[in-house]
């Protein structure tokens, strides 16, 4: 197997999760859109677009209608949260399937590399997680996701530590908690200190 075929399965999966973040945006798009024009009586709801638009967007729409009730908000403005909830979706999904590869290849590298090496690249993506695990946390607060749900609990289990004792020192104001911000910054900076160590 030579070096090229890697890179091309990799540009390969790239190009179709980028294709299907941008359709997804764009059925999102034409949904919230069509929703607008109907609410601005810009175009009739009985018409041929609109009753298109409905049959294709309600298996995708009525959950997030049923959760935007759930949290004291109008059904109406659901197509603007699965709008939201695509691009925000779209951008983890990028950025993951970019995490993905690099680490493959990481790993594929790493295989000549010594002891040293293989624990500075340990600690750095131990670093990482915690990281990732305290935007989790902060865009499942935006959205509303319980902290005591199944798949929340291991988040909450890596950051904890971190984020309790700071928001003692710096107790959240009105609706603002930095704490998990500071909680973030320090980890970054923590990460650099470790990394020159080795």
């Amino acid at each position: 197997m030579g070096p090229d075929l890697p890179l091309a399965i990799a540009g390969a999966l790239d190009t179709v999760v980028r294709y299907l973040v941008v359709a997804a945006l764009g059925y999102a798009a034409v949904v919230a859109l069509t929703h607008w024009a109907v609410r601005r009586r810009s175009i009739s709801p009985f018409g041929a677009w609109p009753r298109l638009v409905r049959r294709i967007s309600d298996p995708v729409l009525l959950p997030v209608e049923r959760r935007v009730i759930r949290l004291g908000g109008s059904p109406q403005d659901a197509p603007l949260w699965l709008l939201g909830g695509v691009i925000v979706a779209g951008l983890i999904l990028v950025s993951l399937v970019h995490w993905l590869i690099g680490m493959a290849f990481g790993v594929a590298a790493l295989a000549d590399a010594g002891p040293r090496v293989w624990a500075q690249v340990a600690v750095g993506g131990l670093f990482s997680l915690l990281m990732a695990a305290i935007l989790v946390r902060v865009i499942a607060s935006w959205v509303g996701i319980s902290p005591y749900s199944r798949w929340m609990r291991p988040v909450m289990v890596l950051t904890d530590w971190l984020i309790d004792p700071i928001r003692r020192l710096m107790p959240p104001v009105g609706m603002f908690d930095l704490s998990p911000m500071v909680a973030w910054l320090v980890l970054w900076i923590a990460r650099g200190v470790v990394l020159r160590m080795f």
